[in-house]
């Protein structure tokens, strides 16, 4: 029997993201991530198990995150501009937690970060305006731009890693000093796996309303 209403619907999340002052190395093989840095696994709240792991941290120097997808039978498929056809994973960000918002403001954006498809076939990031938002937020690349976002990835035969860098020049209204509480939702999407996503799916319109999104305490 479907759920009408998905588990996870029912809770406001708000868990601590781990402060690390020596930040992991961005060279795409994971090697400074520890369990320490895991996103939860929400899924288990719908009696189902997460395909893939994912990490996230920060510090004062900005956002970071990381992911290893295993058991995959099909090519990869990496498009930077359809990103959301593709594998890939998205991270959305609002720095100001603005929970009852049903539309984004300023302070909210949408990455992507792609295992290949930038130059020479290597990985390549991005950020993306969110729909029906009030207002946009300044766009940014991992290829251009003065405020690069820095990304890394190895890929495989049956799987790939992937990790990402947002530096905080990229994070519109970054301050966690005074705002230390972020809204916060990841989406890792695989053609052979299907959707992993932290709070809501596709359905619930989690790419328009930042309210369906998780908060993330930035302490130390």
């Amino acid at each position: 029997m479907t759920e009408l209403v998905p588990n996870r619907l029912l809770f406001d999340f708000e868990f601590p993201l781990r402060y690390r002052k020596k930040a992991p190395p961005i060279d795409g093989q994971l090697s400074g991530w520890t369990d320490k840095e895991l996103l939860p696994p929400l899924v288990l709240l719908e009696d189902r198990e997460p395909f893939a792991p994912i990490w996230a941290c920060w510090n004062e120097t900005g956002l970071f995150i990381g992911c290893c997808v295993e058991g995959k039978s099909q090519p990869l498929r990496c498009d930077p501009t359809t990103f959301w056809k593709g594998d890939n994973l998205r991270l959305c960000t609002d720095m100001r937690d603005a929970r009852q918002n049903k539309r984004a403001t300023r302070f909210c954006q949408q990455f992507f970060f792609l295992p290949t498809g930038g130059k020479g076939n290597a990985a390549v990031a991005g950020s993306a305006k969110i729909h029906r938002a009030r207002e946009d937020a300044p766009l940014h690349s991992s290829e251009r731009g003065s405020h690069r976002i820095v990304v890394a990835s190895s890929v495989v035969t049956d799987q790939y890693t992937l990790e990402a860098h947002i530096p905080a020049a990229c994070l519109a209204g970054f301050d966690p000093a005074e705002h230390s509480r972020i809204g916060f939702y990841c989406m890792l999407e695989d053609r052979d796996l299907g959707q992993q996503f932290l709070t809501v799916g596709d359905d619930l319109n989690w790419h328009v309303d930042p309210s369906t999104w998780a908060t993330v305490v930035l302490a130390r």
